[in-house]
């Protein structure tokens, strides 16, 4: 068994701000949806290592009413630490609060938490080293 994706909510017409946090902040790539689920709304994101394959897929879907996830959330992982301090400083740039607090608190790993525009939360982090 292996993770396909992770879906995450955003409100009715709030793709662009999903666009800005996880393709600029985070560095994934935007993929098209299928057509039948595109007429939902949202958006989809992948990662892909050196040999194109996919590393993680976050799915936006619209959600009406609204909830951010406030507690649950998906965690990316980084390669480097120096791959984590810019992807923190990329996103502080775009203007998301990024929180160091709990840096050194999950072994063998440096972690921060931020939370996209719709105010879910997302873990980001990299073997410490």
């Amino acid at each position: 068994m292996r993770l396909h994706h992770v879906q995450v909510a955003c409100p009715p017409g709030a793709e662009g701000e999903a666009r800005r946090f996880y393709a600029q902040g985070l560095g994934l790539t935007e993929v098209e949806k299928p057509a039948e689920l595109a007429k939902r709304g949202g958006c989809w994101f992948r990662s892909y290592d050196e040999r194109g394959q996919v590393t993680a897929e976050i799915h936006l879907g619209v959600e009406e009413p609204f909830t951010p996830a406030k507690k649950a959330h998906p965690a990316l992982v980084l390669d480097s630490t120096a791959d984590l301090e810019a992807t923190g400083e990329r996103l502080s740039g775009l203007g998301f609060d990024v929180d160091w607090s709990q840096r050194h608190t999950f072994g063998g790993f440096e972690r921060f938490h931020t939370r996209d525009a719709h105010g879910n939360r997302v873990e980001l982090l990299a073997p410490a080293g």
